[in-house]
């Protein structure tokens, strides 16, 4: 053991800012498999709540503590946000500039990054990424004021819930964070290629064991093999590829025989748990009814 030691040079982290939001909307089998930069993002407000104590007693004493649920919310603030996020607000566009409000809200996942700094480096020192999985936007004010001789940006703001998704031999969680100074730096460099994207992959939002397979290091590459179409009995064939998830039209769908169709289709496909695609790649198909 040592004596403790205070303000050592480089030991003076923190955190500051907010930066590279994605909003990701999950498909119908709640894969979060699209993702949308989300510029202008101000402020993630993480607000946990629950995991508050609950005495019990017995014989004239305090028998047990028991700790209730806890849950994770936060306030997102921005001065703008992606089209895709009017679902989320309960927005419905039957035509291009008509909106109709009060409709069902889709729910989203979000990412994204904190600076970390400390005296040596300064904001430079690294990042933290936030993964937030099933969130859900309740409804919010707007504030609309006239321009005068101190204008300002409307400021949007969303009161966010969200519902816990299932993790491997761990309680159901909302929320991973990965601190860019400790983590692997290839498996980290390998999760923000499904974050953001890369030539011929969309970005997408690995659920919580896949993030854990990709810094445990028990990845295994695999390539997706193209879904065939026979024009002559309007039938589209899934192929069957270990690690490879096909979806049609946003659903997920086993290997082998799908139709008859009878319009155009888009199949897709990710990867599951403790898989990966290539960076340079096709994971999008759009059959064509003939």
């Amino acid at each position: 053991m040592t004596r403790v030691v205070w303000d050592q040079t480089g030991a003076r982290r923190y955190e500051t800012g907010v930066d590279h939001g994605v909003l990701y909307i999950p498909n119908g089998s709640g894969v979060y498999n699209t993702g949308f930069a989300w510029n202008g993002l101000t402020t993630v407000t993480e607000s946990p709540t629950g995991a508050e104590a609950n005495p019990q007693y017995a014989d004239n004493i305090k028998y047990a503590n028991l700790v209730s649920a806890e849950d994770f919310g936060a306030t997102i603030e921005a001065f703008t946000y992606p089209p895709e996020f009017e679902q989320c607000e309960g927005f419905v566009t039957p035509q291009p500039g008509l909106t109709v409000s009060q409709q069902a809200r889709k729910m989203f996942g979000l990412s994204y990054r904190t600076l970390i700094g400390n005296d040596v480096d300064g904001i430079d020192h690294g990042y933290k990424l936030h993964l937030v999985y099933g969130c859900l936007a309740a409804p919010s004010e707007k504030g609309r004021a006239t321009i005068n001789e101190s204008p300002e940006l409307v400021q949007f703001s969303w009161e966010v819930t969200t519902s816990p998704v299932a993790v491997t031999d761990l309680k159901p969680t909302a929320k991973l964070t990965l601190d860019s100074t400790l983590v692997d730096a290839d498996a980290l460099a390998d999760l923000e290629d499904f974050l953001y994207g890369t030539v011929g992959t969309d970005p997408s939002l690995p659920l919580p064991d896949a993030v854990l397979a990709l810094f445990a290091g028990t990845v295994t590459e695999v390539t997706p093999t193209a879904p065939t179409y026979n024009a002559s009995t309007d039938i589209v064939t899934i192929p069957a590829v270990t690690g490879v998830v096909y979806s049609v039209n946003g659903v997920v769908t086993a290997a082998g025989a799908y139709g008859p169709i009878t319009a155009n289709v888009v199949v897709t496909a990710a990867p599951s748990a403790g898989y990966k695609f290539p960076a340079i790649g096709v994971d999008e198909w759009l059959i064509t009814f003939a």
